[in-house]
């Protein structure tokens, strides 16, 4: 009995060894070279039986690679019938540029996606942007990044938040070997925060709000221009040429369009339903003219704090 036991034992883990070597064909016709989930190390294989379904398990320190993504966690169970992974404890996953944690998750190895669940955070590995949110998910076919529930997001000193972000990027172009974030899409209760950075006493806060929000960066990452839609709400600090504080703008409409110039920003439009209001130097600093969803939340940030983008 114990010799046809160990004899299954010998070919479960044979069988997983063997799966998780062989190649699978990419979706992307583009790119339809065959690719490997190359299992690295993990403490122990064991297989089995749920119901009608076979499944393969790897367990403690598993580490294993998909192309570009690696993958680690604490137990990694494989069901081939169903084309999925389901990830269990410290979930870690990483394309070199980007950095994902959850608490658990699923990844579906023919469609290049992993779906990630409880105290979600991620960041990019050169710290010009960290988040976090309930659920999150990544797509390395089409290059994006989308977060769930409770949306966190920095980018250098600016707080972006939302019901859902969706970060997208673009393919390295060049000599330049890593791709790039272009733009970051919020949707729902959209809100950025940035500290004025001339103001010392007191520290003040530029904010915008909307239902929704899409700012696109440029190649050096910084922010090239910012859109926001229905019931857009600006509300910005002002200065003259000598840069000296020179009052408060506020301003709401359909949709509130900035144009940035290395990152500073340079012009707002407003159009559809356009109210403002000038606030006079005195009040400055003061709580009551903030946005009424403003919270400055830069202690929650899981990472610390990020390189300075302008």
């Amino acid at each position: 009995m114990r010799e046809i036991f160990t004899a299954l034992i010998r070919h479960i883990t044979l069988a997983f060894l063997l799966a998780t070597m062989l190649p699978m064909i990419d979706d992307n016709t583009l790119h339809a070279e065959k690719k490997k989930i190359i299992l690295q190390h993990a403490d122990t294989i064991e297989g089995g039986e749920e119901g009608s379904a076979i499944y393969r398990s790897v367990l403690g320190n598993v580490v294993f690679h998909h192309d570009a993504l690696t993958l680690r966690c604490d137990r990694a169970t494989d069901y081939p019938q169903e084309n999925k992974i389901v990830l269990q404890g410290h979930v870690f996953l990483s394309d070199s540029v980007v950095e994902l944690y959850g608490d658990s998750g699923v990844y579906y190895p023919e469609r290049q996606v992993g779906e990630l669940r409880g105290h979600v955070k991620g960041r990019m590995v050169d710290n010009t942007l960290a988040g976090k949110a309930r659920r999150g998910t990544v797509n390395m076919q089409s290059n994006q990044i989308t977060l769930y529930d409770d949306v966190l997001v920095w980018h250098g000193a600016k707080q972006i938040s939302g019901d859902t972000i969706l970060l997208l990027f673009q393919d390295a172009a060049g000599k330049d070997q890593r791709k790039k974030l272009k733009a970051i899409d919020v949707k729902g209760s959209a809100f950025l925060a940035a500290r004025d950075s001339l103001s010392r006493s007191p520290v003040v806060y530029d904010q915008f709000s909307g239902k929704n929000m899409l700012i696109m960066l440029d190649e050096l990452s910084k922010i090239s221009g910012i859109t926001l839609t229905t019931q857009a709400e600006s509300l910005y600090h002002l200065y003259d040429e000598q840069r000296q504080p020179a009052g408060i703008n506020y301003s709401s409409g359909d949709v509130i369009q900035m144009f940035f110039t290395t990152g500073k920003l340079s012009r707002i439009k407003v159009a559809g339903g356009v109210e403002g209001k000038q606030y006079p130097e005195s009040f400055r600093g003061m709580k009551k003219i903030n946005l009424p969803a403003f919270v400055w939340r830069e202690k929650e940030n899981p990472f610390g704090k990020l390189k300075n983008l302008p």
